[in-house]
């Protein structure tokens, strides 16, 4: 799960940090930036991993290691209580650098968004974050997964942390990115780091696996051996 499956998990492939601001397609207003972009429900992003498994009702054994160096990575799925009489479900997977929430991803629910327009979401997430940063024509990017094409379609930023929407081409489905700019960063490097050192460290780790193999079926073997020597008559 290591090398193979990380930058999948993360949507690496539509970092903020690898995607230029467009902060200056919209004026941000001190509504907007009066607006609390640290948190999503009850969750702060920078709280540490107990904090954040009592506040989620997980257990630890729920919190995934993805990398343990050159820093400790791991992932909680989270499925937020619906608000008020809504029945609309989401899932969230919570990432954590070093012990630290840095990043949470909102999925939606393709039913509960079906029929809505950008700016049906554009507008009910305002409602929470301030006015969003918008860019003329939606922000592509790299594909994600199966070649699913991703789209940036508005931002909600202050100077330490930052919500983005992004739509993507399967289905189609809609999710929030919230980050701790401080944290993105070096999280980000360490992830790529540790997917280098998980392909050069691949045929070393395939060889002992290998190895370990052989010496159970020989194990496997003399034991049988010893069972059956004394038994076996031509």
């Amino acid at each position: 799960m290591q090398g193979l499956n990380t930058m999948t998990n993360f949507g690496w492939t539509l970092s903020r940090s690898a995607l230029p601001s467009f902060l200056g397609f919209g004026v941000m207003s001190p509504v907007t930036l009066a607006n609390d972009l640290s948190k999503y429900r009850n969750l702060q992003l920078g709280t540490d991993l107990p904090t954040v498994l009592k506040q989620a009702g997980a257990n630890p054994s729920q919190a995934k290691t993805i990398h343990r160096r050159p820093a400790l990575i791991q992932e909680l799925e989270w499925r937020p209580q619906p608000l008020g009489s809504s029945s609309q479900t989401e899932a969230a997977v919570l990432s954590f650098y070093n012990g630290q929430l840095f990043r949470i991803a909102i999925n939606y629910d393709r039913s509960g968004t079906e029929g809505l327009t950008p700016d049906d979401l554009v507008e009910a997430i305002s409602a929470t974050y301030g006015i969003a940063a918008r860019p003329p024509t939606p922000v592509k990017a790299a594909p994600g997964h199966y070649d699913d094409q991703e789209e940036l379609l508005a931002q909600w930023q202050d100077s330490q942390y930052g919500f983005d929407l992004i739509r993507s081409s399967y289905g189609p489905t809609f999710k929030l990115v919230g980050v701790l700019k401080k944290l993105e960063a070096p999280a980000q490097a360490a992830i790529i780091e540790a997917a280098r050192l998980d392909d050069k460290e691949a045929p070393q780790r395939e060889a002992d696996r290998i190895a370990k193999e052989d010496e159970a079926e020989r194990a496997r073997l003399e034991k049988a051996r010893l069972v059956n020597k004394p038994k076996f008559r031509p």
